[in-house]
Order: structure tokens, then C-alpha cells, then sequence
């Protein structure tokens, strides 16, 4: 069988861009995620709103249309789903990719299926998968978790919500709402500057108005079964407690990256190497696009410009001009 021209590991937004635009170029293009189709968007919180209007997260030149201002996440796993479809990619789920030999035109692909062959890869994995833990005892409690889901199961229940950011506050001011007595813990001085301005006056109200407890400046040193230990201002203390939220923000599959043959940045966090212009990593024909791009900076790339990699990279495959410069990033919106 004739090796596919691009093969994409990773069935998100980005991904699924990769693959249309090859397509689009006369390219044969094939998807694999080790999860489901935009498996990272299955993972929000349910009825969570995103940031972006929709404008900004289709793909492809497939309008997304919404009932509201804003998508939900129902709303983007409907989209993502139906713009596959339409496209009829080849989308291959629930297969992990192992790992990856064979040099530029000539790639062997070993999943836990079998080999694919292809000439070219794409690595558009994001980060939601990997946690930034806290690395203090307790942590592997059934009581703790790095992601939110919605507030019924913690009404009535003592919910310590650690973080500074929008995930941290949505998940705060939503338990608070459904019933649960609300901790927040935050290891910096104050809320960070990039909770959103229509979140930040409510939390900090509600931390003001006493209905919500705020710990500033104070770090956990270890989860119990019915308490936290943290240390604060004010020393060591115990606070009761039932659930932990640790919405510590994410990271992507480094160990993964490097048993591709993808070199990291010294840089401290942990950026691929890459081509700015075409993203190919040092291993030749091997391309990075997405989230993943950013290493521990989650937040430079997000969907918005993300899916932008996807014309510069096949621009690249096909000897084409140039794609259009994408938006700087730095300002884009993300969960975190």
C-alpha cells in the first residue's frame, strides 16, 4: 500500500485543519488519535462557554453556526464531528501512536493497531492530557482531581479549589452556586491577570462578601482524607475538607515528543524546536502544529491561530507560496 502523504497524530481542531488543507493541496491525509474526535474538547466541563466566537475556531471555511454569541462545548464536539464528516477524512480513533522510524518520504508509523506508512507526520497532540501536579502527599487521593466536569457531585461538600486562573475561578463560582462551601487557594499574591474581565469582578465579590474563603500567598503541603495542610502567611494550618479541584493548568506529552525524535528548547519550558516560518522540527519532515508548539506555554498558541499552522505547514509540503502571516500570538484566549 502506498504510504499517505501527511499523517496527523492528533484528532483536535488543529489536526483535523492539517488534514483539510493537505487535502485541499492534492495531498492524502490521514488522522490517529489515541482518544476520541477532539478528544481534548470532550474533556471541558459540560456546558462550559468558550471564550472565542465562532468566527474564530472553524476550520476548513466551515461556517459554525451557534445559537448563542458564544460556543458551548456541545456546540464545538457537534462541529468538529459534522466538519469531519462533511470532509469525509480518514480519522482513525482509539489508536496510540508508538513511535516513529524511518527519515523524511519514508515513515513508519507503529501504533497500538499496527504500522502506517507515511512521507510526512504532524504532531497536533495539545496538552489537556497531562496535568501540572503539586507533587505533595495525598495528591493520588480518589478525592482529587485535575479536572472539573460540573457542580452537582460537590453539592454540600467542603471543595478546595487550588489555582489563580479562569478554570480555578469558573470552578470556584460554579460549585459556590450549586451548593458546595467554596476554598480557594492561591499560591500567588492575587487572581492572575488573565481571569477574564467578566469572571474577576464576580469571584472577587464573592471572596469579598465572605461567601467564598480566599487563601492567597499559601501553598499546599499535603492532602488527608478529610483535611489540607497548607502553608500560608500565617504559617501551617489544617482546613477541613472533602474534594480537591487542582486546577493547576496542563502541560504537553514531553516523553512523547522526544521518543519522536523532537528536540526541546533549553529555554525552561520545554519548547519544540521547530521552523517559525514552516514548523518542521530538527527531524526532517516531521512538523509540530498546535498547542503542543508552546511547551509549558499553553496559552501562545490555542485554537484561533493554531489552525493557522496548518496553511504554513502544507504550504511547505507543496512548494507554494508562502501562506498569509499568522496573528502574533500572546493575546489569544484559553481556558486556563
Amino acid at each position: 500500500m502506498a504510504p499517505t502523504d501527511l499523517l496527523v497524530v492528533g484528532a483536535g481542531p488543529v489536526g483535523l485543519a492539517c488534514a483539510i488543507e493537505a487535502r485541499r493541496h492534492g495531498l492524502t491525509a490521514r488522522v490517529l488519535d489515541k482518544g476520541a474526535l477532539a478528544n481534548s474538547i470532550l474533556g471541558y466541563p459540560a456546558l462550559m462557554e468558550f471564550f472565542s466566537t465562532p468566527d474564530l475556531i472553524e476550520i476548513g471555511g466551515h461556517p459554525f453556526p451557534v445559537t448563542g454569541y458564544k460556543p458551548t462545548r456541545e456546540d464545538a464536539l457537534e462541529y468538529y464531528r459534522m466538519v469531519a464528516a462533511r470532509e469525509a477524512l480518514d480519522v482513525r480513533l482509539y489508536e496510540a501512536v508508538e513511535g516513529i522510524s524511518g527519515t523524511r518520504g519514508d515513515f513508519t508509523i507503529t501504533t497500538s493497531r499496527g504500522p502506517h506508512h507515511a512521507r510526512h507526520v504532524v504532531i497536533a497532540t495539545g496538552f489537556f492530557d497531562y496535568p501540572n501536579r503539586l507533587n505533595v502527599p495525598g495528591e493520588d487521593l480518589p478525592k482529587v482531581t485535575h479536572y472539573y466536569r460540573e457542580a452537582f457531585p460537590y453539592a454540600q461538600q467542603r471543595v478546595a479549589v487550588i489555582g489563580a486562573k479562569n478554570s480555578a475561578a469558573k470552578a470556584a463560582l460554579d460549585c459556590h452556586r450549586h451548593g458546595a462551601a467554596v476554598t480557594l487557594i492561591v499560591r500567588g499574591p492575587a487572581l492572575s491577570d488573565r481571569v477574564k474581565y467578566w469572571i474577576r469582578p464576580d469571584l472577587e465579590n464573592r471572596i469579598k462578601e465572605g461567601s467564598i474563603t480566599a487563601h492567597f500567598n499559601t501553598g499546599v503541603e499535603e492532602i488527608r482524607e478529610t483535611a489540607l495542610i497548607v502553608r500560608g502567611p500565617d504559617g501551617r494550618r489544617e482546613i477541613p475538607n472533602d474534594w480537591v479541584l487542582a486546577m493547576t493548568g496542563y502541560h504537553p506529552d514531553f516523553d512523547f515528543l522526544q521518543r519522536l525524535g523532537i528536540t526541546l528548547a533549553d529555554d525552561g519550558v520545554k519548547t519544540p524546536v521547530c521552523d517559525p516560518t514552516t514548523f518542521e522540527t530538527m527531524r526532517p519532515g516531521v512538523y509540530i502544529a498546535g498547542t503542543v508548539c508552546g511547551g509549558m506555554n499553553t496559552g501562545r498558541w490555542f485554537i484561533e491561530n493554531g489552525r493557522f499552522h496548518a496553511r504554513q505547514i502544507v504550504a511547505h509540503l507543496t512548494g507554494t507560496a508562502a501562506a498569509p502571516a499568522m496573528p502574533a500570538p500572546g493575546h489569544w484566549k484559553t481556558e486556563e
